[in-house]
């Protein structure tokens, strides 16, 4: 899943690993890249069958990085996240101790039960709101400003506007297709890792919860939870 997300925008698969800094960079080298490259444009040309356009739109020398960096950015979170699957299996065979919350200068931050479905259902409504949500405020900034860059450059609430009143073609030709398809893998990427975020979230609640019972009441012939073994 995380090669896949990676596939679909690199970074994402990082971001579902929390290596927020790289997948940051990730992302930026793609919009950059890609810009570059004339990557997106020449999908349309291809998809539209004018094979001869897409080859004369795109730029080789960005390309050729653009391909470069696609395919390691793929390869990296596969590793990563087999990485990480074993330092998890460790961290359960040590019953490492979870913070419950976090107090900082600028956040106070808690473990508390979620809600996957609404999580999904804000970053649906706005990519980034699941995020808040989720108490991921800097991912939630960084969603939320890179959704009005693509919605204003790709015109898409204007031509939604137009089509609205029945002026398809006007509609069609307002839109720029480069900064459009952007926003289908950003849309689901959102959706899905607030969707998973919460999830996770409700997993480390409840083992926290039984850690904290286990410390507390590890004495008493009372069983809350039952034994895992």
């Amino acid at each position: 899943m995380v090669a896949w997300w990676s596939a679909a925008f690199p970074g994402f698969g990082h971001y579902l690993m929390g290596q927020y800094i790289r997948a940051t960079m990730l992302t930026l080298s793609e919009v950059i890249f890609n810009t570059l490259a004339h990557i997106n444009e020449a999908l349309v040309y291809s998809l539209s069958g004018r094979f001869a356009e897409a080859i004369e739109i795109l730029e080789p020398r960005w390309t050729y990085g653009y391909l470069l960096v696609y395919m390691i950015c793929i390869w990296d979170a596969y590793r990563s996240a087999l990485h990480n699957n074993q330092l998890v299996q460790l961290a359960e065979l040590e019953n490492s101790r979870i913070r419950p919350f976090f107090i900082g200068r600028s956040e106070i931050q808690y473990l508390e039960r979620k809600s996957p479905v609404k999580a999904a259902v804000f970053s649906f409504a706005f990519p980034g709101m699941g995020h808040f949500y989720n108490h991921r405020i800097g991912l939630a900034c960084y969603a939320i400003f890179w959704w009005w860059v693509y919605l204003t450059l790709s015109h898409l609430h204007e031509a939604c506007y137009l089509l609205f009143y029945g002026q398809i073609q006007a509609s069609t030709q307002m839109l720029h297709p480069h900064w459009l398809l952007f926003m289908p893998s950003v849309m689901g990427g959102a959706v899905y890792h607030s969707f998973a975020t919460a999830l996770e979230h409700n997993q480390l609640f409840c083992v926290e919860q039984r850690q904290y019972f286990a410390d507390r009441y590890g004495g008493s012939s009372i069983r809350i939870f039952p034994d895992p073994r």
